[in-house]
């Protein structure tokens, strides 16, 4: 089982980036996705959430009409796309993924962002 984050960069505030998960070994359609993040000091927080089928998602307040989480079933790959970024989103990302049964979950190395001018 694999999942490998990518799209971690140095940006400035006010700047998008798109992070991206891909998965292997596992039915990636049977799983639901998330993107959580991990700024030093701080415990992991989930960001933005999606369903198995996409027809759901859910995201915490403190990113809600700047992040859109997606997903391509096809692709087995999962994103993030954040825009307006701000310093206070600089934090590691990390890619999760939890069986729809909620039997078995996984979790990605992560991917640094950092927002600074």
């Amino acid at each position: 089982v694999q999942l490998v984050e990518s799209g971690g960069d140095l940006v400035q505030p006010g700047g998008s980036l798109r992070l991206s998960c891909a998965a292997s070994g596992f039915t990636f359609s049977r799983y639901h996705m998330s993107w959580y993040r991990q700024a030093p000091g701080k415990e992991r927080d989930m960001v933005a959430t999606i369903a198995s089928t996409a027809d759901s998602t859910n995201y915490a307040d403190s990113v809600k009409g700047r992040f859109t989480i997606s997903r391509d079933n096809a692709k087995n790959t999962v994103y993030l796309q954040m825009n307006s970024l701000k310093p206070e989103d600089t934090a590691v990302y990390y890619c999760h993924a939890k069986e729809v049964l909620w039997r078995f979950e996984y979790w990605g190395q992560g991917t640094q962002v950092t927002v600074s001018s």
